[in-house]
């Protein structure tokens, strides 16, 4: 029997084509171009940091598009499903498990993750389990994990096809993806998928996808595009 791996998700930001000045000359192409630079002189607006924060404010957001960001994400399949309700702007390739056979690799959170819920959907809080309480999901979590992939093995070894044989697969078996985004498709990823209490709109999404996968997003577009992101933050984390 192949013997499982239990690993972490992982993110490399890879690449991006992106500069906070490049916002300001995509507007300028527009057929606003000429009115939009008559009302900043009305209103005193100078410089690229008055002037993005002009379009974030206003929500002008189409001049947040003409950019690029890439990331290489490993993460659990569970992950995905919520990564994937991103579709505008968004760009995937993702592992195929028709067409090669998965890895025995597979997620099991962290201590640091909270475990117990209270409240209802919506309007509940996340709290830590107790120490007897993790031992006992991580024991369970990776026998049937072992259970699992043994099974799928078997069945490949029966000549059945692999799009087939992943049907007994779980949730939590780590797959791969190139993910590629904007910077305003990424602003409504992160106004989703982060918690942040102090935005316009809080939101509560799962832990892996905010500590694990939103921050690195988040550290990317605060690097490359550092007023893009001030303006982003100052005006509630709602996406232009």
């Amino acid at each position: 029997m192949t013997e499982i791996r239990i690993v972490q998700p992982e993110v490399v930001f890879r690449r991006s084509m992106a500069d906070d000045d490049d916002v300001i000359e995509a507007m300028l192409v527009s057929t606003m171009g000429d009115e939009i630079k008559q009302l900043w002189d009305e209103e005193g607006i100078e410089g690229i940091d008055g002037r993005i924060r002009f379009l974030m404010k206003n929500r002008h957001g189409t001049p947040f598009e003409q950019n690029y960001f890439q990331f290489f994400v490993k993460a659990p399949i569970a992950v995905f499903r919520e990564h994937h309700r991103h579709r505008i702007g968004w760009s995937y390739n993702e592992e195929s498990g028709r067409y090669k056979v998965m890895k025995p690799e597979f997620y099991i959170p962290p201590r640091r993750r909270p475990l117990i819920q209270t409240g209802k959907p919506g309007h509940y809080v996340m709290s830590p389990g107790s120490e007897e309480q993790y031992d006992q999901m991580f024991s369970d979590m990776r026998d049937q994990f072992e259970r699992a992939y043994a099974t799928y093995e078997n069945i490949l070894a029966d000549d059945v096809a692999k799009e087939v044989a992943r049907g007994v697969l779980p949730v939590y078996l780590m797959t791969s993806m190139f993910a590629s985004c904007n910077a305003r498709s990424m602003m409504a990823f992160l106004s989703l998928r982060t918690d942040e209490p102090t935005a316009t709109f809080p939101s509560k999404p799962m832990w892996e996808i905010d500590e694990l996968v939103a921050r690195i997003y988040e550290e990317a577009l605060k690097s490359v595009m550092p007023i893009t992101y001030k303006a982003f933050c100052d005006f509630g984390r709602v996406a232009p």
